[in-house]
């Protein structure tokens, strides 16, 4: 097995770029990190371009010998320990790591199921995992992001997903305004959540109803606060005057699932 030894080598310098939004949209391609991304990917059948692995942990017994067979079918590069923490970004990494080719997203809306999940402007990647992960979590197959939501292949954004990333259509809107007005001429409402709101989020059905979670500073946008069919706030009864945008979204997201495990 030959084992990669220096940082100027083409294949190493060409997996850091993919720590950069720009270069993840050149190539068409992210990382995913971990035994059990790495697994999931296999399992879920993703467009493996390649995985990296670490010489050490597979001296050291670290990673499981099915998954070096599961690895043995696809192009593996292997690394000395220096070198794959130039590629990492966990503080403990587990030495292994593949670079996914991309599928082109699917940027058709699927109205056959009853509930959308929209992101107006979510900023910090790892809210934007965790809602991905809740959203695959609640057996839900696409979520709509603005152009302004961080980028879904940032790869703290696909460690949060736990493996969702691979099981939910993500479809960037280029004008969230007109996307929402799009899908309430399918008869869907747009729900928003709002302070000054009457009802809360636990007076209303779920069904045929999109729900927008705002950027973390600012919340939604007043452009799709006055698209909104329905405003609704979430009941606080502690001092805190407002949650952090993936519980708020969670929240949200299990009041659908609670309806429909009745």
């Amino acid at each position: 097995m030959q084992v990669i030894t220096s940082k100027d080598n083409e294949i190493v310098k060409n997996i850091k770029k993919l720590k950069e939004k720009k270069f993840r949209d050149e190539k068409n391609q992210f990382i995913v990190e971990g035994i059990k991304l790495v697994a999931e990917a296999i399992e879920e059948n993703s467009n493996i371009d390649s995985v990296v692995v670490c010489e050490d942990c597979v001296n050291d017994g670290s990673i499981d010998k099915k998954l070096l067979y599961e690895i043995a079918r696809f192009k593996c590069v292997y690394v000395t320990e220096k070198i794959f923490d130039t590629l990492t970004d966990v503080s403990n990494p587990q030495g292994i790591l593949a670079v996914i080719n991309r599928k082109n997203a699917n940027v058709n809306i699927d109205y056959s199921q009853d509930f959308i999940v929209v992101l107006d402007g979510i900023q910090d990647p790892g809210n934007l995992g965790t809602i991905l992960r809740t959203v695959d979590a609640a057996g839900l197959n696409q979520i709509i992001l603005s152009k302004e939501t961080a980028d879904s292949f940032n790869p703290k954004v696909v460690r949060s997903t736990m493996g969702g990333i691979f099981r939910v259509n993500v479809i960037k809107s280029e004008n969230l305004v007109e996307t929402l007005k799009e899908i309430q001429e399918h008869r869907f409402d747009i729900v928003v959540t709002s302070l000054d709101a009457r009802n809360s989020v636990y007076d209303i059905d779920y069904n045929k109803k999109v729900i927008v979670i705002g950027n973390e500073a600012n919340g939604v946008s007043k452009e799709v606060q006055d698209l909104a069919d329905k405003k609704v706030k979430i009941p606080m009864i502690g001092k805190t005057e407002s949650l952090n945008a993936s519980v708020a979204a969670g929240i949200m997201i299990y009041e659908y699932v609670r309806g429909k495990v009745k």
